[in-house]
C-alpha cells in the first residue's frame, strides 16, 4: 500500500470516487466539499479522515478552509475536482451563461488563489473539447497559465487503466511555475474496443492517449469485474451482506474484495413486466433489435436498426459494459445481466466503476446508483495520481 504524505482538497466530490483512487495513489484528502447531502454522507462514510462539507461552493471561504486545515500557501500538493466548466467562456452562448452551474469553475479558480497547490486536476466531460468551438477550453488554460500554472489536456479512456466500460473523461493537469512534462498524463495499460464519438482534436493536436503497440491487449472483462457477485432474481434484495458466489479467479475480483466483509449493496431492482418480457428475447450481445415489435416502446418502432444499439441490451460477459450511467435504466443503456434475467444492482455497478467492495454506498437505492454513475472511476483516479505523484516526488 502507497504512504499518502501527499496532501489533497477534492471539491465537487460527489461520492467520492476520485479521492477514492488518489488514495490508493498515495494522496491524503484532507477538505472535501459536495452539495448533495445524500452524496457528502457516502463520501464520509468512506473518507473517515478527510473534513467533509456539504454546502454551495460559492459560500465556502476558501482561505479560511486553507487556515482551518493549517496550510500556508504553496504546501497543499493537489487540488482536485470536476467544476461544471461550460459556461467559462467569455464567448459564451446565453443558455449557457444563464445557467449558474457554469460558472462554477471560477469557485475552483478561487482555491487555486487561496492555496497556491503544487498541482491541479480537473476531470469533465468529453464534450468540453468543442464546446463554443474550444473557446470554454482556450479561457481555462489561459485562466489557469494567469495563475501561474502550466497546464495541460488529454482525453483518457476508462478501459485503457482497466475499468470495464466504454467510458471517456477529458483531464486537466497543471503543475505551478512549470511545464508539464509528458509523463504527467498516465499510459495506457490495456488495449480495449473503444471508439471516440466526439472531438478529439484542440489547436490541431489530438488529445487522446492511446495505447502503444505493446501495450497489453487483455482488457478487463464484465465477467471479470462481476462473474464472482452472488446471483440474484429480479426484484430479489436478501441478506444486506452477502456471501460471494465462487473465489475470486482473476486480479480485478481480488483486488475488489481486499478489506471487504462481503457483498453489500447488491439488491436486485425490480423490473416491470414489459421489460421482463423483452428480456426474453435478448441475448448477450443482443438489444432493443432482439425484440418483437408488439413489446418494443412506442418511440423506438420507426427507429432504425442501427442506432441507440445500447438500448435494452443484455452485456457481453467477455467484452465491455456501458458507460455507468446515474440510473441502470434498460431503456438508455446494456445494463441487462448477461445470464441473469434481471438489472444491474448497485454493486455490480460500482464493480464496472472499479469501486472497491469495502467502499459503501449510502441513501436510497436510486440515490445510489446516481453516486455510482456521476463518480469518477477510482482505477482511472488511481492512474492519474500515480503520474502525478512521481513528478511531484521526483528527487526527493
Amino acid at each position: 500500500m502507497p504512504t499518502n504524505d501527499l496532501k489533497c482538497i477534492d471539491l465537487f466530490a460527489g461520492a467520492g470516487g476520485l479521492s477514492e483512487g488518489l488514495s490508493e495513489a498515495g494522496f491524503y484528502t484532507m477538505f472535501a466539499n459536495e452539495i448533495v447531502d445524500e452524496y457528502a454522507q457516502t463520501y464520509r462514510r468512506n473518507h473517515i479522515n478527510a473534513k467533509v462539507t456539504t454546502a454551495d461552493v460559492r459560500t465556502l471561504d476558501a482561505v479560511a478552509i486553507r487556515r482551518e486545515l493549517g496550510l500556508e500557501r504553496e504546501e497543499l500538493d493537489l487540488l482536485a475536482g470536476g467544476p461544471p466548466c461550460q459556461g467559462f467562456s467569455i464567448n459564451a452562448p446565453i443558455r449557457s451563461t444563464l445557467d449558474e452551474r457554469n460558472h462554477l469553475f471560477k469557485e475552483y479558480l478561487r482555491f487555486v488563489d487561496a492555496f497556491a497547490p503544487r498541482a491541479i486536476l480537473i476531470e469533465n466531460v468529453p464534450g468540453l473539447i468543442s464546446f463554443e468551438d474550444g473557446a470554454t477550453l482556450h479561457d481555462i488554460l489561459n485562466a489557469l497559465a494567469e495563475f501561474g500554472y502550466g497546464a495541460d489536456v488529454r482525453i483518457l479512456g476508462a478501459a485503457y487503466y482497466g475499468v470495464p466500460q466504454m467510458r471517456w473523461r477529458t483531464i486537466i493537469i497543471g503543475l505551478r511555475g512549470q511545464n508539464l512534462p509528458l509523463s504527467i498524463f498516465p499510459e495506457p495499460v490495456y488495449h480495449a474496443p473503444i471508439r471516440p464519438n466526439f472531438t478529439t482534436t484542440f489547436n490541431g493536436q489530438s488529445l487522446v492517449k492511446m495505447p502503444a503497440p505493446e501495450t497489453d491487449s487483455n482488457f478487463v472483462t464484465v465477467r471479470e469485474a462481476i462473474g464472482d457477485l452472488p446471483p440474484l432474481k429480479n426484484g430479489e434484495h436478501g441478506e444486506k451482506t452477502k456471501q460471494y458466489a465462487t473465489k475470486p479467479d482473476c486480479s480485478y475480483q481480488r483486488r475488489a474484495r481486499t478489506g471487504s466483509p462481503g457483498v453489500i449493496n447488491h439488491e436486485a431492482q425490480r423490473l416491470s413486466e414489459i421489460n421482463m418480457k423483452r428480456l426474453k428475447y435478448i441475448q448477450p450481445g443482443g438489444n432493443w433489435t432482439n425484440i418483437p415489435d408488439d413489446l418494443l416502446p412506442k418511440g423506438m418502432h420507426r427507429a432504425r436498426k442501427s442506432d441507440h444499439t445500447k438500448r435494452y441490451g443484455r452485456v457481453e460477459p467477455n467484452g465491455l459494459a456501458s458507460t455507468i450511467l446515474t440510473k441502470c435504466d434498460p431503456h438508455w443503456g446494456a445494463y441487462f445481466h448477461y445470464e441473469q434475467d434481471r438489472a444491474f444492482t448497485v454493486r455490480e455497478a460500482a464493480r464496472i466503476q472499479s469501486f472497491p467492495d469495502h467502499f459503501i454506498f449510502t441513501g436510497s437505492q436510486t440515490q445510489q446508483f446516481a453516486q455510482v454513475g456521476n463518480a469518477v472511476p477510482p482505477l482511472l483516479a488511481n492512474a492519474i495520481g500515480l503520474a502525478i505523484k512521481a513528478v511531484l516526488t521526483e528527487g526527493k
